[in-house]
């Protein structure tokens, strides 16, 4: 039987699962919009997993992304790493000599620079949504297109209009005036474009050399008009992999294999965890001047993890029926 590897990478916005083989190809991967429920959201996609091909071995499991802890312990993990690390490994998979990566995801972006190998740099954009596919959809739909075709459109502009990209809500104001100075829909599509890149070069990309090869990950990943912006600002080919919108999930899966092969087992529950009703409930800590908010998650009325606590009690206690906690 051949021996397969799970990679989930639990964001904001979307839980992304892969099954990779042996040698690091995917053979089935999922892209699941989170919609604030990472918990059904990995259920969702492991129970389709399992319909499309069947019983297979998984010889080992990695968690990554904002919701990584969560998924170690939903689906039993061998390896949890952050995402700086899982889109590293990922992007030297594709190009070994992979020297800066550009990802940009639903609600933030991010910039690894890589030197033989090796994260030597990064940067992250967590405050502000210019930039971020949230925004992107967001004027997509207010301006009644879809956003497959966000990207289309751009390529097709011939006088691209210069768009204030330093912020959201400045960027919004920027694209309704020029809309109603009469600029064509591809010119500040376009404009757009640019000024996200300009707004995440300026930012995210601030005080960092960036060479070639130039990996391009994330969702927003799909939009050729951005490509080819940064290809502009840049000056140099930006190279978008073939599952460019879940290379976190494929990082985290190559992890795990690493793990298993020193460690010789997996601590994967299996995909009867689908199944598994979980719940999550908190409760405030009382016993000291910490007042510390306790998060902890429950299968079938039992608890099995619990954070938050910054002293241990909590966290170190594990198998209590609920029933005692009332």
């Amino acid at each position: 039987m051949k021996e397969y590897y799970l990679g989930v990478d639990v964001g904001s916005v979307s839980t992304n699962i892969v099954i990779m083989d042996e040698n690091n190809n995917v053979v089935v991967k999922k892209y699941i919009r989170t919609k604030g429920k990472p918990i059904k959201a990995i259920q969702f996609g492991l129970k389709e997993i399992k319909e499309e091909i069947g019983e297979i071995e998984v010889k080992g499991v990695g968690t990554t992304g904002s919701g990584r802890y969560l998924a170690s312990i939903l689906i039993g993990a061998d390896i949890v790493k952050n995402e700086i690390t899982a889109h590293a490994v990922a992007a030297l998979n594709y190009i070994p000599d992979v020297k800066t990566i550009l990802e940009i995801g639903g609600q933030d972006s991010k910039i690894i620079i890589l030197r033989d190998g090796i994260v030597t740099d990064f940067a992250m954009n967590t405050v502000c949504a210019a930039g971020t596919g949230s925004f992107l959809d967001r004027q997509a739909a207010r301006l009644g297109i879809d956003i497959k075709e966000f990207g289309e459109l751009a390529l097709k502009s011939n006088n691209p209009v210069r768009i204030a990209g330093r912020c959201a809500v400045f960027a919004e104001s920027d694209m309704i005036h020029k809309q109603q100075l009469g600029h064509n829909q591809e010119d500040i599509i376009n404009g757009l474009c640019e000024a996200l890149v300009r707004n995440y070069l300026s930012n995210v990309g601030k005080g960092k050399e960036i060479l070639a090869p130039v990996v391009f990950q994330g969702g927003v990943a799909a939009n050729v008009g951005i490509k080819r912006a940064f290809e502009k600002a840049l000056d140099m080919e930006v190279y978008v992999p073939e599952h460019y919108d879940v290379m976190g999930a494929i990082g985290s899966a190559i992890l795990a294999r690493n793990e298993v092969k020193s460690k010789g087992s997996s601590k994967f529950k299996g995909f009867e965890v689908a199944d598994i009703d979980y719940k999550v409930k908190g409760f405030e800590c009382n016993d000291c001047a910490n007042m510390c908010e306790v998060i902890q998650i429950l299968a079938e009325d039992k608890v099995i993890a619990r954070w938050g606590d910054k002293c241990g009690k909590w966290t170190n206690l594990s198998d209590i029926n609920l029933q005692r906690l009332a």
